[in-house]
């Protein structure tokens, strides 16, 4: 059985992978061209990441976590070598054709996603040259602007893992509603709050759902990001706008 493509997120045309760490499975990471953007790559075993056997097999926490882990070194060593738009883990293709395929129709919306993390990236790096070259006094005001640079990729980078984490949920949901996040730190808290959701799941969704988050778990929490789930919980979330009962009758309480 031949070969599929594991495709760990999308880079520029000129991106060098040569000393790119190993992937899944142990996998070298090569590239995959099109004429505007790339795909970072590695050969899988078709039979072993069939779906019935991936549908399996995710049910093993340690199996899905070295996955993860060896899905996150990629796109974290990649993130540090240019721009690169990551894609969930398990994302397969047939061969390398298709996935060139795949670039070539997607080549409009990869071009703007490109661009758009390359922009942080960009900034941070030219206010730190900046800063290094500058005066005391220019430095002060340099590192000022670097570290809200700074904050505001990393409001952009959690806004973009909160839509992820929530579309992942979502999609084993029978509803999902978000709430508000607060607007200043909370008390006793460790970090900022990007996401907070609620699911209605259906009981036989129950472990796919539990799968799911163990995904975005492994997948997110290498880099940082911590994850509380709770429940079940009665099903406010999904009550509240309904409008209450009235009684047909005046109701007497002795």
């Amino acid at each position: 059985m031949p070969d599929l493509c594991y495709v760990y997120g999308i880079v520029p045309p000129s991106f060098d992978a040569s000393s790119a760490p190993e992937g899944v499975e142990d996998a070298p990471v090569t590239v995959v061209q099109a004429d505007r953007a790339a795909a970072l790559v590695s050969r899988v075993d078709a039979g072993a990441y069939a779906p019935e056997k991936l549908e399996q097999a995710t049910a093993d926490v340690e199996w899905l976590g070295a996955r993860a882990a060896a899905h996150d070194r990629v796109l974290t060593w990649a993130s540090d070598h240019g721009p690169v738009v990551p894609l969930p883990i398990f994302s397969l293709f047939v061969d390398a054709e298709r996935v060139a395929a795949m670039l070539r129709d997607r080549a409009d919306a990869l071009d703007r996603l490109l661009a758009r993390v390359a922009l942080g990236r960009e900034r941070i790096a030219a206010l730190e040259r900046e800063a290094q070259a500058a005066s005391p006094g220019q430095r002060y005001l340099l590192e000022r602007k670097l570290d809200a640079e700074r904050k505001a990729e990393l409001r952009r980078v959690g806004a973009e893992v909160a839509r992820a984490v929530h579309e992942r949920a979502a999609a084993e949901s029978v509803e999902a509603v978000t709430d508000p996040l607060p607007s200043g730190p909370r008390a006793g808290a460790v970090g900022t709050l990007v996401l907070h959701g609620a699911y209605l799941v259906s009981p036989a969704s129950l472990d796919a759902f539990r799968r799911a988050l163990t995904d975005v778990e492994r997948q997110y929490g290498a880099r940082g990001f911590r994850f509380e789930f709770t429940g079940p919980w009665p099903t406010y979330h999904f009550v509240r706008d309904a409008e209450p009962a009235q009684p047909s009758a005046p109701a007497v309480v002795s």
